[in-house]
């Protein structure tokens, strides 16, 4: 981590990056320990958000490798309710791209969606404002700890 931090705004956005992908990794340790080193607040949040967008739809792409047979083929799905999921996923399932900032089950969701050939723009938009607001609400927090101490 402190290799990370030593990089500044490019550490963050690595870890950031890291962070959305299957790795288990704390994008914000290093933010914080960023923020501490005396990084200035807006590059901070873009780069942190940058890297985690990027890496989330990394985990969309991914999914979109997959194929409908292996469902099919593997689970033993009825290829109708596939193509209804499929359809829901493509239309309204796409905005849960916001939901992928959730450790531990967003990078499920973006490589769900990939898989749903859900909407990439619509993904892409939910996906971004989702992990604003994540780095947005933790630089709150922090700022706020940093000026009370």
């Amino acid at each position: 981590m402190e290799f990370l931090i030593e990089y500044g705004y490019i550490g963050v956005f690595v870890a950031s990056f890291l962070a959305a992908t299957i790795l288990p990794f704390s994008s914000e340790i290093v933010l914080t320990g960023v923020l501490l080193g005396g990084a200035t607040y807006w590059p901070c949040i873009i780069a942190a958000t940058a890297g985690n967008f990027l890496g989330g739809m990394t985990c969309y792409w991914l999914g979109m490798i997959g194929k409908m047979e292996w469902i099919r083929k593997y689970l033993r799905i009825n290829t109708d309710r596939i193509e209804r999921v499929r359809l829901w996923m493509q239309d309204r399932g796409a905005w849960m791209g916001f939901w992928v900032f959730l450790p531990g089950v967003g990078d499920i969701i973006a490589v769900v969606l990939g898989f749903m050939r859900s909407n990439v723009w619509i993904v892409a938009a939910s996906m971004l404002v989702g992990k604003a607001l994540r780095y947005w609400i933790w630089m709150e927090v922090v700022y706020k700890v940093i000026n009370t101490v």
